[in-house]
């Protein structure tokens, strides 16, 4: 296998564009560069309240994404049908509340089985990978490789907010079973939430990772060294510690 993959989430720029209005900081740029400095793709989650990623957004980078260009979404109906006619490469299905900061937590896929699948068969119809982002559980393995996703991408929001080394050890070991059985079942393996360049190290190393979509911590470092030099320190953490 080569090299994990980093997608670049930039909903944040679009998070400080929008608390004071007009067109800056540019999504559009930011993902340019994002590419420019060693990023294989960009990510957005383009919610239900816009809060962030604006439908402009979306379509404008459509255009311009030279690699992965991976759409996170509810399973809403009007979301869906702006990702059938965007086609993506890969549209990534998330749990969305208004009321979060963040997405908390991750798809519970048994309980939707059975739109999950209605979704996966409609996107995969127009060749479009299908991603469920889901918590480090056999169970929801099982469940996503029922429901024909070509990917999962495990959640790893537990392990990078744990307290202590010994409950960051515990949700660790979740994450590796959980990508484990993934690959053991043919169903491929991405993360994210909450990675940063010091955590992502142990998480580059679970078996048959494809891919780290990564947004706060490369932007927050932004601000202080540039867009640029953010990204190319985290495709040196991810590749410096790949056997």
């Amino acid at each position: 296998m080569g090299f994990v993959k980093l997608c670049v989430n930039v909903d944040h720029i679009a998070t400080l564009r929008q608390a004071r209005g007009g067109s800056e900081p540019d999504v559009i740029t930011g993902a340019i560069l994002c590419e420019e400095n060693g990023a294989d793709g960009i990510t957005v989650h383009l919610r239900e309240d816009r809060r962030h990623i604006q439908d402009a957004d979306v379509l404008s980078l459509k255009k311009i994404v030279r690699g992965i260009y991976n759409l996170e979404m509810g399973l809403s109906g009007d979301i869906m049908e702006i990702a059938k006619k965007l086609i993506p490469n890969q549209v990534t299905i998330v749990p969305e509340k208004r009321e979060e900061l963040t997405t908390e937590g991750g798809l519970d896929v048994k309980r939707y089985l059975g739109r999950i699948k209605m979704a996966v068969k409609d996107f995969q119809a127009l060749g479009i990978l299908v991603s469920l982002f889901i918590e480090p559980e056999i169970e929801a393995v099982r469940y996503s490789r029922e429901s024909g996703a070509d990917l999962i991408e495990i959640h790893t929001g537990t392990y990078t907010n744990a307290l202590d080394e010994s409950d960051r050890d515990k949700e660790y070991k979740r994450i590796f079973d959980a990508a484990e059985h993934a690959v053991k079942i043919g169903i491929g393996v991405n993360a994210g939430h909450g990675l940063n360049y010091k955590n992502i190290i142990p998480i580059v190393k679970i078996p048959g990772l494809r891919e780290v979509n990564i947004g706060h911590s490369i932007i927050s470092k932004s601000l202080f060294t540039g867009l640029p030099e953010a990204v190319k320190s985290m495709v040196a953490a991810i590749r410096g510690f790949q056997g």
